[in-house]
């Protein structure tokens, strides 16, 4: 494939990628990310041995809602939902998990950028400009397989060791803690609470349960022998998930990046991205437009692509005049809240560029807590369902399509919990998988029904 495909490809799919669902420099965390020490990886070099939260709300209050982000997403995913959720909790914070592979990441320019001192040309140039032009350096160089060889082993067993880390810090204090996660980050939310931490479950740790259109249930549990040809074939391959199959894996996160960062910063200029030669016509509005417009377009359900469905968001339409064309907001969002549920802010962004293969892979044996041959192939111990005897929420919206309200109530009953401390919400019909986190808060029934499961359900 030419690289003009390539960068097609890239447009086209990458921004799907991105979004499917930040991030500080390599050495340490920045801006509003607290970083902790997470758990000592065998092979991974000591300073990527750590995990980031970002926390929101008052630092007395004595119930804590952790989040945890999706695949190729990062804290500030949860950003503009956790400010609106926490008007209507008294006595709450909320954190977000910055989880390790994002500590890969350069936004040295994106932050110049988002900091007013560089212009949209420049940071399009740092991040894309080599690729557009082959006879120019690369400025931005992306990690390569070799250098980080030590990521094939960042899994569920090495996620939930950094993910028990916050918990505990969550819980000093005798705070309550609820666990929750959207898409992947369910997933992992359940791994959590079924882990058999030395004989006890990781929901020993919690006091309630939340998943937002993402859930423990396994859709396609592997085999034992498929399960071994995975790790195989991830041992002698890239360390990261390239959605693209373009040996570009941080390509998403990087277009994702600079397309929310210029719509939140410089809403009204003409696109960035417009100029580049490759963008696909899908992709493109039928007319030049803002930052702003050309984002909302890209993700909306309504002129979205049918393979960006994983990302659409309900936040309106092209406006009827303007030169560039700017978005005339609607349904249940805007397109700025869209943008901002990814844009960089203190040297972080909501996107991850570097997302694990081993975590994607280990999680398809979750099984909502039930061991199964590939868990032990994995390595992964959610084994203890049973015991998770917490409070629970789910939340379904278009990737559900029902299942996680199904797999939350299974859960719960497998565990014993009393169906009165069980709420499931079913939008999976009228929300895309972004809305919950994006829609505007007077119109967002998953922010007022999680607000009534914390009030009434978490001591």
């Amino acid at each position: 494939m030419s690289l003009s495909k390539h960068l097609c490809a890239i447009l086209g799919a990458g921004l799907a990628a991105g979004l499917l669902a930040g991030s500080p420099g390599v050495a340490a965390a920045a801006g509003d990310i607290t970083t902790i020490k997470g758990h000592k990886a065998p092979g991974t070099p000591s300073k990527y041995n750590k995990v980031g939260i970002r926390k929101q709300g008052p630092a007395k209050a004595d119930k804590v809602l952790v989040l945890i982000p999706g695949t190729s997403a990062g804290a500030t995913n949860f950003r503009v939902m956790a400010r609106a959720l926490l008007q209507r909790l008294d006595g709450w914070q909320v954190w977000s998990i910055e989880r390790r592979e994002n500590l890969l990441e350069d936004h040295s320019v994106l932050s110049d950028y988002a900091a007013g001192e560089v212009d949209s040309a420049d940071l399009v140039d740092y991040y894309l400009g080599w690729l557009v032009n082959p006879d120019q350096q690369p400025r931005f160089e992306p990690k390569t397989a070799e250098e980080t060889a030590f990521a094939r082993e960042w899994g569920l067993a090495v996620a939930m060791k950094d993910v028990r880390r916050v918990v505990k810090k969550a819980g000093k204090r005798d705070r309550s803690v609820v666990l929750g996660g959207h898409s992947l980050g369910g997933r992992m939310a359940a791994a959590y609470a079924s882990w058999d931490f030395g004989g006890k479950p990781g929901a020993k740790d919690l006091d309630g349960l939340v998943f937002i259109d993402g859930s423990g249930a396994s859709r396609e549990l592997p085999s034992a022998e498929e399960a071994r040809s995975q790790l195989a074939e991830l041992r002698a391959g890239e360390p990261f998930l390239d959605l693209l199959r373009l040996g570009l894996p941080w390509a998403s996160g990087v277009f994702n990046a600079v397309g929310s960062t210029t719509a939140v910063k410089d809403p009204d200029s003409p696109s960035a991205l417009d100029p580049l030669p490759l963008v696909p016509a899908d992709l493109r509005p039928p007319v030049p437009a803002t930052n702003l417009a050309a984002y909302g377009y890209s993700v909306d359900a309504d002129t979205s692509p049918d393979y960006l469905a994983l990302v659409h968001s309900n936040i309106g339409e092209l406006a009827a005049s303007g030169d560039p064309r700017g978005w005339q907001d609607g349904e249940l969002g805007s397109a700025r809240r869209a943008a901002k549920v990814f844009a960089e802010t203190g040297s972080v962004d909501g996107t991850s560029w570097y997302h694990p293969r081993r975590l994607s892979l280990d999680s398809r044996s979750v099984n909502n807590g039930q061991a199964n041959p590939a868990q032990k192939v994995f390595g992964v111990k959610a084994t203890l369902g049973s015991e998770a005897r917490v409070p629970m929420y789910g939340f379904d919206a278009a990737l559900g399509g029902g299942a996680v309200g199904k797999a939350t109530r299974q859960l719960a009953m497998s565990a014993g919990v009393p169906r009165r401390q069980v709420m499931t919400v079913d939008r999976s019909k009228t929300y895309s998988h972004i809305d919950p986190l994006s829609a505007a808060a007077d119109r967002n029934v998953f922010i007022k029904t999680v607000a009534k499961f914390l009030k009434r359900k978490v001591a």
